[in-house]
């Protein structure tokens, strides 16, 4: 029998979910055929933060596969809510691509480069931030759209630069519009991919589970059990990292004031068989001690 994979329409969506359907199939032997819908996100306009954050572009994917439209999703992990959603189950996480950001500049300019006063652009509270925060003479602004329509808005001189995730320009084959890797903690999970399927649903399990990488899940579990007791989405500045060292893990949280002038950061050296929920506990303890719910709106906070 033939799986159905739900993917949004856009040439980011496609690609990963295509790439996603081909490992499966390869892994599995079973066919894979890609179902496009479309979603909440796809249509309105507007900042992200205030269309409902991280979970805008899930909740038509996640409806239709309920109603048995398809068979599994594949979500960029990044913008997955991390509350559970009843009836959907994370089934695999892949190999994570690059979790840094780039910056894409019209001139060829690093951002240490670009002058005083040049327009930055950007749809993530977290990266005005940490630009605001290296640059406080730049002009950070919001901006919306598709990779292609973002780089193109550069090239017309709407902005001078671009902050975007390295895994999405790499996916669809921009790597010639990196200008500079930068250097700072990202979102948690980004770059991770997460594949949802419905909760008892054994056959696709089976087929999806083929594809886990544990050392991937375990570092995007880790980002996003931090990120879920702050109660942070989207709309919050916060960056958090996990990566392998060897037989350790290292896990860094920031949390920083909108205007980038102020920051509070924890971190931990952990085994690959840590407590996920007891590792994020505790950095989150150190954080808001440290004075993070001062910078933020942390709905975790009062905990």
């Amino acid at each position: 029998m033939t799986l159905r994979l739900g993917t949004r329409a856009s040439l980011l969506a496609t690609t990963q979910s295509q790439h996603v359907a081909d490992v499966v199939a390869a892994a599995s032997g079973r066919d894979v055929e890609l179902v496009p819908i479309t979603s909440e996100g796809d249509v309105l306009t507007g900042p992200l933060a205030q269309m409902g954050g991280t979970g805008v572009f899930a909740t038509a994917l996640r409806d239709a596969l309920l109603r048995d439209e398809c068979d599994f999703l594949v979500h960029s992990m990044k913008d997955l809510p991390t509350a559970p959603f009843p009836g959907i189950v994370v089934g695999a996480v892949p190999v994570r691509a690059s979790q840094r950001d780039v910056l894409h500049s019209r001139d060829g300019l690093s951002l240490d480069e670009l002058p005083a006063g040049a327009r930055v652009g950007t749809g993530s509270p977290r990266r005005v931030a940490q630009v605001l925060a290296r640059r406080p003479d730049l002009v950070v602004e919001g901006i919306r759209g598709n990779v292609d329509s973002r780089l193109r808005k550069v090239a017309d001189g709407q902005y001078d630069a671009i902050v975007l995730a390295e895994a999405g320009l790499r996916r669809i084959g921009r790597d010639a519009a990196i200008t500079q890797v930068l250097d700072w903690p990202t979102s948690a999970a980004q770059g991770a991919l997460a594949v949802e399927i419905r909760d008892g649903d054994a056959a696709v399990a089976d087929a999806v589970r083929l594809i886990e990488d544990a050392d991937t899940a375990l570092a995007a579990n880790l980002e996003r059990a931090v990120l879920r007791r702050l109660e942070a989405g989207c709309a919050a500045p916060v960056a958090i990292d996990a990566e392998h060292h060897g037989d350790t893990v290292t896990l860094i949280a920031h949390v920083y004031a909108e205007d980038g002038r102020r920051s509070v950061a924890a971190s931990r050296l952990l085994d690959p068989d840590v407590d996920v929920d007891a590792a994020a506990a505790d950095v989150v303890a150190e954080l808001l001690e440290g004075g993070a719910a001062d910078l933020a709106d942390l709905a975790g906070s009062s905990r």
